[in-house]
């Protein structure tokens, strides 16, 4: 059999790193004197290897996470201490696989949001877990439109297939009662299965500004905080502190 033809045959099998390295991969083996064995160990690998970094960049394009906010530039040491320590353990990943919840609290600039977006981008590239990041005002509304079209089962369905749904600024505009009524809809269905991620300026005893209702309220919060891990991002704002010194004060 030739070497086109087997060039052939991995692409036919979708196997394109195999079919592109194979005429160098010959090459080596013969130079080095491999064995069929070793020559087909690192073709396989060579696809493998590339596999997961194809995967890693699927993930990272459907996951809407913010581009520039990584792990690179979050700047670790003007985080709270209780998050530089949790930090490791967040890595690990493990709290997700539990279904547990990560809540971040603080005031606006404290670094909420760099701090989840730069946490979902090293999961995904480390574990290849499926994360989906959006502003809450946006998850919101696409919730709504799915149930006026009937739709909203179908949505939660496809929400489902996130091992972890990251819902930027919960409670910075407050909700509609039939807003907070698909979103309560959302968190209930993701309870002790799914994870939840949440950044809020607003600390729980203010949450009955989203949704209205005391009874509603209380039974997300209890949804939301059960398998939870709470952090507080306080201090100065780390958006002004930038600011100030692009401006040299």
């Amino acid at each position: 059999m030739s070497a086109d033809t087997l060039e052939m045959m991995f692409r036919a099998f979708r196997l394109p790193t195999m079919a592109s390295r194979f005429a160098e991969m010959v090459q080596s083996a013969e130079a080095q004197n491999w064995g069929y064995r070793k020559l087909l160990l690192q073709l396989c690998e060579a696809e493998a290897a590339d596999r997961r970094e194809r995967k890693r960049e699927r993930l990272l394009r459907e996951s809407g996470l913010p581009s520039g906010k990584t792990l690179g530039n979050l700047q670790e040491a003007q985080l709270p201490a209780k998050v530089r320590r949790m930090l490791p353990t967040l890595l690990d990943g493990g709290f997700v696989e539990r279904a547990e919840n990560l809540l971040v609290f603080g005031l606006p600039g404290r670094g909420k949001t760099h701090f989840l977006a730069a946490l979902g981008r090293e999961l995904v590239l480390r574990h290849a877990y499926t994360i989906h990041f959006t502003p809450t005002f946006k998850l919101v509304q696409q919730l709504l439109a799915a149930k006026r079209d009937l739709k909203l089962e179908s949505l939660l369905r496809r929400l489902d297939r996130f091992d972890a749904v990251v819902l930027d600024d919960l409670g910075y505009v407050e909700q509609s009662r039939e807003e907070m009524e698909v979103l309560f809809t959302f968190l209930a269905e993701r309870y002790e299965r799914r994870s939840v991620w949440v950044s809020s300026n607003l600390v729980f005893s203010k949450w009955d500004q989203i949704f209205k209702d005391p009874m509603t309220t209380m039974a997300a919060v209890d949804r939301l905080v059960h398998h939870s891990i709470i952090l507080e991002f306080s201090g100065e704002s780390l958006r002004a502190n930038r600011e100030k010194e692009k401006g040299g004060g």
